[in-house]
């Protein structure tokens, strides 16, 4: 997430605000209701604690605690361990810190985590918390690889808890007027989207600040390989972990990932079919072993709510030219662009009279056979059919002072307290854009296409 993307809420209460406008409807037509749960009490705290305070993790812990007066941040687990003494500093001299998330998940007074982790522990963290009965927001990839999607999925449905995965731009207003876009035909058929996320600078492509007191003793190296290849101690890998295929999911899963889950938004696609990429490790030779150029086409079949399109993604982490990162939808009537503080619908239609002259074969007939053609033409389209209609643009901005990622969270907290699993980016719905995403490494490492069933969720064998 760019936090100077949005300019923060100053307090909870507008978060709240929004919600209740509506901005935050639900991507599917109806709620699970979990059985038998205890809901939380308006007058109770919900407790909560962040198992990873990296980055993301501090930008996750604050937008949840913006998102819902009623949260308390009561423990916090990192393998680092300034980043315990940092949060004490940050959050309070009082929160309970580890090493080991067991130990907060062993406690009973905690009623949800935030797991901001490396990717490789996404799935494992998951399962033991939805096991220890705790309610779940993981972020984005929601797994690692893709044959771990399906476990995590039965494990929350088994637990009948709450979970959240963190693609939190689906929350911005701006998604769900291009949800209501497309659903009244306002493009016409959809029949290509593309989407460019490029960058230029060190940090960009993830060479993360090494506090000079990295080590053995300070990092808990061991633990944090977990099921990972044994390999000695390294504090690029450890600080940097998203260069590396052991830990993280390269530019696709970190990039890839929030365009796929907008345009399953706001199109109800449930993915694609066929997946390939092509890439390179161009510029950024600094022992990663993820490419930083990577451009990947997915197939997306014909489904009862769309026609057949294309998508084509492309990172560039050694862009030195212009970088204008957009996401377009395209369809037959028009399109609709999303730009940094809302979209843009652009609605063109063809006449129905397909015209003749210029730059046509019209002038290559013989002088009779060009007045026999335009008689003929004159007789099927008459006049009113020979003009389009006057191309439109509509701009829709987003609400001022508008918090997606408290939004985020804040349609997570809202379900957790009224005992149901139907948040906007529920497991289901974050597997099938994580798989696609896997699939584009995949493809890409394997230098071959891989085909996906998006209805069972599951690859294809072709």
């Amino acid at each position: 997430m760019n936090p100077n993307r949005r300019t923060f809420l100053k307090n909870a209460s507008a978060a709240s605000a929004l919600l209740a406008t509506g901005s935050l409807a639900a991507a599917r037509p109806s709620f699970s209701y979990i059985k038998d749960l205890k809901k939380v009490s308006p007058n109770d705290k919900i407790r909560i604690a962040t198992i990873g305070m990296g980055i993301q993790g501090n930008y996750d812990t604050k937008a949840a605690l913006r998102a819902a007066p009623d949260a308390e941040l009561v423990a916090v687990a990192d393998l680092y361990d300034g980043r315990l003494t940092r949060t004490k500093e940050t959050f309070g001299k009082d929160i309970f810190t580890t090493r080991d998330y067991r130990e907060i998940l062993a406690r009973p007074d905690i009623d949800a985590v935030l797991i901001v982790t490396s990717d490789h522990w996404h799935d494992h963290i998951t399962k033991d918390a939805l096991k220890a009965g705790k309610h779940v927001y993981c972020e984005k990839p929601m797994v690692h690889h893709i044959d771990e999607g399906l476990s995590v999925i039965d494990a929350w449905k088994k637990s009948g808890k709450t979970m959240q995965v963190g693609s939190q731009r689906i929350s911005n207003a701006a998604y769900l007027e291009a949800k209501k876009m497309i659903a009244a035909g306002d493009i016409g058929a959809i029949n290509y989207v593309e989407s460019n996320n490029d960058r230029f600078g060190s940090i960009g492509a993830w060479n993360y600040s090494i506090p000079p007191d990295a080590s053995p003793q300070t990092c808990d190296w061991d633990r944090f390989l977990g099921d990972a290849p044994k390999v000695p101690f390294d504090a690029k890998r450890f600080f940097r972990w998203r260069n590396y295929r052991d830990y993280g999911t390269g530019v696709a899963g970190d990039l890839f990932v929030h365009l796929i889950t907008g345009v399953h938004y706001v199109t109800g696609s449930l993915g694609p079919q066929r997946i390939f990429s092509s890439g390179e490790l161009s510029y950024w030779k600094d022992g990663r072993d993820v490419p930083d150029v990577l451009v990947s086409i997915l197939e997306y079949p014909k489904t009862d709510i769309h026609e057949k399109f294309q998508m084509v993604l492309r990172v560039n982490f050694a862009n030195a030219g212009a970088i204008k990162n957009n996401t377009r939808i395209i369809g037959t009537e028009g399109q609709i662009e999303f730009e940094n503080n809302g979209i843009v619908l652009t609605k063109k239609k063809l006449p129905i009279a397909p015209g003749y002259g210029n730059y046509d074969s019209y002038f290559t007939f013989p002088e009779e056979v060009q007045k026999e053609f335009a008689k003929n033409y004159d007789a099927q389209y008459p006049p009113e059919t020979r003009k389009a209609e006057p191309a439109k643009e509509v701009k829709f901005n987003d609400p001022e002072k508008e918090d997606e990622h408290a939004l985020h969270f804040a349609n997570f907290f809202d379900n957790l307290r009224k005992g149901s699993q139907g948040t906007i980016e529920d497991p289901i719905f974050a597997f099938r854009a994580a798989a696609p995403v896997l699939a584009c490494n995949e493809s890409y490492f394997d230098q071959k296409t891989v085909y996906w069933d998006p209805v069972a969720m599951k690859k294809v064998k072709k």
